[in-house]
């Protein structure tokens, strides 16, 4: 036990600042219904509004970090609280797109500020130790689990006692029964919103001097704090608190363990991420309701093509396509690795278009289907199309694996999931000798008939075609049928006599046997295929970017290719280091505007109604003013 309190003590003061972290992201989720998976972006702008004020500026630390937590909570809070307002109409897909962009637009904007490089902030707090039962424990860590645990005195006394923390437990369910006592729902929401902030502000403050200014990597050490939450079960904040605690332990303790096994050096990070998914698989459904399910949302209507149209698009798009290496000069490969894209961006569209359903792990997806391509084609030398094939056939066990919480959740608790695997699979089975290995990559040959850069575009684009058949056979058949009527209304098509699982699982195989062709044909554009190409992080960027071109595209092989050209193709054209961080940022903002438009609120119809309405209430309203005048005068 006294070789392990060390690890005890580092763990529970790591723990509790996720446990603050999780706290915020927990109120914030209770009172609008909108779980925010840019809470870590919000720390990741108060360390970086810290860093400006006592690094750059000179500012003494406590009123820098007073400053950045009144500055970041009331006011990321309260446009926070306007989103979520907005989007308390959209789909759960659509509220997950949203926040998802937030994430994305912050994070990138903070690479743009600061660079990639970490950039070190020294430790403001006191650096002096106590010796307790054994065990130096740091002023710092002290201090840090001082302020995490007065946190949550306040909150819960604040939540048990006051009269407006009394209304943030009605707020989700009834706004309008709780307008009718004399307290705003809007004022609620926005006190919580601003207090969930604040909590993300003090936890990046915290963090920084350990981790770094690293935006990415700050807004990864707060999503950890998911974890947490789902031990709360996205409700009682204690609860929570003493997740981030457990996490932080658990995190910790393995650390000892693994120290003399490095092809387990990926546990200690996931620790987090493993208690997610477990969580949400092991837990009863009736513990993990979604909150703000039970708002009226309006019906979207599917923009479908006419069936002429579609078959000259078709046509056009093919054409186009093969023409590609006789103009395109040089740039050959990205156009070759933007269809591989379309692949992957297709298999994605079946589950977040056609059946509502959110996967934030299709590059896990990818990646196994990029090894198992390496394996079978370079390891056990089958010939390269039953190479690709076999590949595709691998990654359907996974896609099943991830079906069966699937099967259990859906909307939110399924999007976390699916991080939660894809975190999973990057840091624990990227470098085992299954997938990539210790080195991180594996080769990957081009058929011996298409060595050539042109001859290898034929055989993607071919591929590609097949691809095409695949999604039009799904969509216009009956699997397509259910897939759109689950997307609706899953309790309505079981209520027909529909098994609900069965099409989850088809759905998620199918998705995933694509993905898994996807990163089958990425690898040979090289030679190699690596670990590093299929970041975790990315499949977030790639729903965001399809999300965007669905909303106005007619079909999926439109969105699709729309997608892949903007993500991949058009960086290309563009000699600026910072352009795609760039894009990036237009990409996170669409996809919020996406998911408003989704509500009507920026829809050019609704506009033109609230035109309409305005101008018949100032005809109204003339004759009025007419008969005063002629009073008055």
């Amino acid at each position: 036990m006294s070789t392990l309190l060390p690890f005890i003590v580092v763990g529970a003061t790591t723990g509790s600042v996720y446990g603050l972290a999780a706290m915020g992201l927990v109120l914030s989720y209770k009172t609008s219904g909108i779980f925010n998976f840019a809470h870590g972006a919000i720390a990741t702008v108060a360390a970086c509004v810290f860093y400006e004020l006592h690094v750059l500026h000179g500012w003494p630390w406590p009123i820098a970090a007073v400053a950045t937590v009144l500055v970041v909570g009331p006011v990321l809070g309260t446009a926070l609280e306007r989103l979520a307002f907005v989007l308390a109409a959209a789909s759960s897909s659509m509220k997950i797109v949203a926040t998802v962009g937030l994430l994305i637009s912050i994070q990138a904007l903070a690479v743009i500020r600061y660079g990639s490089v970490t950039r070190q902030l020294a430790q403001f707090l006191p650096t002096g130790a106590v010796h307790f039962a054994g065990v130096n424990v740091g002023v710092d860590q002290l201090i840090a689990a001082g302020i995490s645990v007065a946190a949550l005195v306040a909150l819960t006394t604040f939540f048990r006692v006051s009269r407006l923390g009394l209304a943030m437990h009605a707020v989700v369910d009834d706004p309008d029964l709780l307008g009718l006592t004399g307290t705003a729902p809007a004022r609620v929401r926005r006190t919580a919103w601003a207090i969930g902030s604040s909590f993300a502000a003090v936890s990046g403050i915290l963090l920084a001097p350990t981790f770094g200014l690293d935006a990415l990597l700050l807004t990864l050490l707060i999503v950890q704090a998911f974890g947490a939450a789902a031990i709360g079960g996205f409700s009682s904040l204690p609860l929570t608190f003493a997740g981030g605690i457990i996490v932080g332990i658990a995190a910790s303790v393995a650390t000892k363990y693994v120290a003399t096994t490095p092809a387990l050096g990926g546990i200690p990070p996931s620790v987090p991420f493993i208690v997610l998914f477990v969580v949400l698989l092991v837990s009863p459904k009736g513990r993990l309701p979604e909150l703000g399910g039970q708002l009226r949302r309006r019906v979207v209507e599917r923009r479908v093509a006419p069936p002429r149209q579609r078959a000259i698009g078709l046509a056009v798009l093919a054409v186009a396509l093969l023409l590609v290496p006789h103009v395109v000069g040089t740039r050959l490969p990205i156009y070759t690795t933007g269809l591989v894209f379309v692949v992957l961006f297709l298999s994605l569209g079946l589950l977040v278009r056609t059946s509502n359903q959110v996967s934030l792990c299709q590059l896990g997806f990818a990646a196994v289907g990029g090894a198992a391509f390496s394996h079978l084609a370079h390891s056990v030398g089958l010939p390269w199309p039953i190479a690709l094939v076999g590949a595709g056939l691998v990654t359907i066990p996974v896609g099943a694996l991830i079906a069966l919480p699937a099967i259990r959740l859906s909307g939110l608790y399924l999007a976390l999931a699916t991080l939660g695997f894809g975190i999973l699979l990057e840091r624990m089975a990227y470098a085992s000798m299954f997938l990539f290995g210790r080195k991180g990559l594996r080769p990957a040959p081009r058929p011996s008939f298409a060595s050539g850069d042109t001859a290898y575009y034929y055989v993607v684009l071919a591929a590609v075609l097949c691809a095409f058949a695949v999604v039009i056979a799904v969509e216009r058949g009956r699997l397509g049928q259910l897939l759109r009527a689950m997307g609706d209304s899953p309790v309505a098509l079981a209520a027909h006599g529909t098994n609900v699982n069965v099409t989850r699982l088809l759905v998620f195989c199918i998705s995933a046997f694509l993905a898994g062709i996807g990163g089958a044909l990425l690898g040979p554009l090289s030679g190699t295929v690596t670990a590093s190409s299929f970041n975790s992080f990315q499949s977030l960027i790639l729903l965001a970017v399809l999300a965007i071109m669905a909303a106005y595209s007619p079909g999926p092989i439109t969105a699709a290719v729309a997608a892949s050209a903007s993500f991949v193709v058009l960086p290309a054209y563009f000699r600026s280091p910072t352009f795609s961080t760039w894009l990036q940022v237009v990409f996170g903002a669409s996809a919020v505007l996406a998911a408003m438009a989704e509500t009507g609120r920026l829809g050019r119809g609704d506009l033109t109604a609230r035109l309409a309405a305005r101008a018949e209430r100032r005809r109204a309203a003339s004759p009025v003013r007419a008969r005063a005048r002629a009073v008055t005068s």
